[in-house]
């Protein structure tokens, strides 16, 4: 299996990122994986994790909301993440 290297290869969608993320996750909890593919998958993996932790923090920092102010005016305010769960 051919190990995903950022330069040469083609920028992947976040969605097509995530899913080959989860295919490794699925690889690497195969017990027949030897030494070296193993972190060779591992590798790859955690530079994807890393992608889509740059998309999402990117993403978040785009989405905007529209609120309608008493006037009934559109105005654009910064989406702020609610963190109390």
């Amino acid at each position: 299996m051919a190990k995903a290297s950022s330069k040469g290869k083609k920028k992947l969608s976040f969605e097509d990122s995530l899913k080959r993320l989860e295919e490794i996750v699925e690889r690497l909890e195969d017990d027949d994986l030897g030494l070296e593919e193993s972190l060779e998958l591992f590798e790859e993996g955690m530079e994807l994790a890393r992608v889509c932790g740059r998309r999402l923090d990117e993403a978040e920092k785009r989405v905007t909301l529209l609120v309608k102010d008493r006037q009934g005016v559109l105005e654009q305010e910064p989406f702020e993440q609610d963190l109390e769960e």
